[in-house]
């Protein structure tokens, strides 16, 4: 098996993907522990974070603000340490990140 395309997908998207058999059963409530945000407001909060398009925030990053929603400048570095944005560009996720 070849992979052509790696995408991150949020938590969210894991559990909604993840079906109703037993594996996805256990998926879910493994999940469940570190879920923060449900599949509709993960849509929304991905929406709005792609809208700012700031040029350092790569899918990646949207993906790690999603499932772990840091509320400060931080919890923020801690998620997205590698992007290194300015305090103007962060300032700007933790505004969306706290409107959800």
């Amino acid at each position: 098996m070849v992979i052509k395309k790696e995408t991150p997908i949020t938590l969210a998207k894991v559990v909604a993907l993840s079906g109703d058999n037993d594996k996805g059963k256990l998926i879910k409530g493994f999940i469940k522990n570190f879920n923060k945000t449900p599949l509709s407001k993960a849509e929304e909060i991905e929406k709005e974070l792609k809208g700012l398009d700031l040029i350092k925030l790569k899918d990646f990053h949207i993906v790690k603000i999603i499932d772990f929603m840091p509320e400060d400048v931080s919890e923020l570095n801690k998620v997205i340490a590698d992007a290194s944005l300015d305090s103007d560009e962060m300032t700007k996720i933790l505004d969306v990140v706290r409107k959800y």
